[in-house]
């Protein structure tokens, strides 16, 4: 049923798609802006028992409602896991800023452009030169296709034949956590950092090794071996250093922001990426998840047949 119910949310989420600003992750991240201004008392414990409040009720929710529609059909369970796998996971929930970057670089409206980075990413972006533009929207869709796709599918299938798609809430209310309370520096954020490192171990890697397949397999794996490291979070530096080297461009780099040169580590060889390397990067992406639904329905035929 896991790969069925993927599919199926897939092609839903392509027919209709949902923006990641509807009423439910607004909802939670009220609950988790609010619980950090409450519960943060510049304690570590304190970001653990918030963490744990903001996410075992979701957790609950999913299983106890996959049990409740599990006893009336196996139907009424699938309905129940394409559901939330539709709010949580799928390339609309990234690519319409993407795709919005990308079309408004090829027109050569790079206000438009910097506009619509620096609101997807929050980052300063009015200095950014076009192809520093390009470069910083490859590496945010290749974290996002990450984060909404890959991460989400390995918890979602691990865990499904127990507690249906608890695993791809777990992983979505703990990247969301991540990204609100981690990576400032404050003793808070730090079990939400250790958190998203643990849950992000084995997906990332798979995710980078599946890049290297459907790409440029020598340059992804000699970049994720000899670069990786480099970079700030060693998790991302491993996703895009094998992007960059299966789509043959460079990342990383020096940044115009905040009237400074932000140096950065070159991840990737070959050309310093472009405007048209957008399009190859959507490519890489779904070829990417093309391969992963593949084995996961090899395993499921497997498993059938066993």
């Amino acid at each position: 049923m896991s790969i069925l119910s993927l599919i199926l949310a897939l092609a839903l989420e392509q027919l209709r798609p949902i923006s990641n600003r509807n009423p439910i992750y607004l909802m939670f991240v009220r609950i988790a802006n609010n619980m950090a201004r409450s519960l943060n008392a510049g304690e570590y414990r304190n970001g653990v028992y918030a963490w744990i409040l903001a996410v075992v009720p979701l957790l609950v929710g999913a299983v106890g409602g996959y049990w409740a529609f599990t006893s009336l059909s196996v139907f009424a369970a699938l309905a129940w896991n394409v559901a939330v796998l539709y709010l949580l996971m799928g390339f609309r929930q990234f690519s319409y800023a993407f795709t919005g970057i990308s079309k408004a670089l090829q027109r050569d409206d790079l206000s438009s452009a910097r506009e619509l980075l620096g609101g997807w990413t929050g980052q300063s972006t009015s200095e950014l030169r076009d192809n520093e533009v390009a470069r910083l929207t490859i590496e945010q869709g290749v974290i996002d296709s990450h984060r909404y796709v890959f991460g989400t599918i390995f918890w979602f299938v691990v865990l499904a034949p127990f507690a249906g798609p608890a695993g791809a809430v777990l992983y979505r209310a703990a990247s969301l956590l991540q990204q609100k309370w981690g990576g400032h520096g404050d003793v808070f954020g730090r079990f939400a950092d250790s958190a998203m490192d643990v849950l992000d171990f084995v997906p990332v890697r798979l995710a980078a090794v599946s890049f290297a397949i459907v790409g440029n397999f020598e340059d992804a794996v000699y970049c994720w071996r000899e670069q990786a490291a480099q970079w700030m979070d060693q998790d991302y530096g491993i996703l895009l250093a094998s992007a960059a080297g299966a789509l043959g461009i460079r990342l990383g780099e020096a940044l115009h922001q905040d009237h400074t040169v932000k140096f950065r580590p070159e991840l990737g060889v070959g050309s310093e990426a472009s405007t048209e390397d957008l399009v190859s990067a959507v490519a890489l992406v779904w070829r990417a998840a093309i391969l992963w639904l593949a084995v996961i329905l090899l395993f499921s035929i497997a498993q059938w047949l066993s």
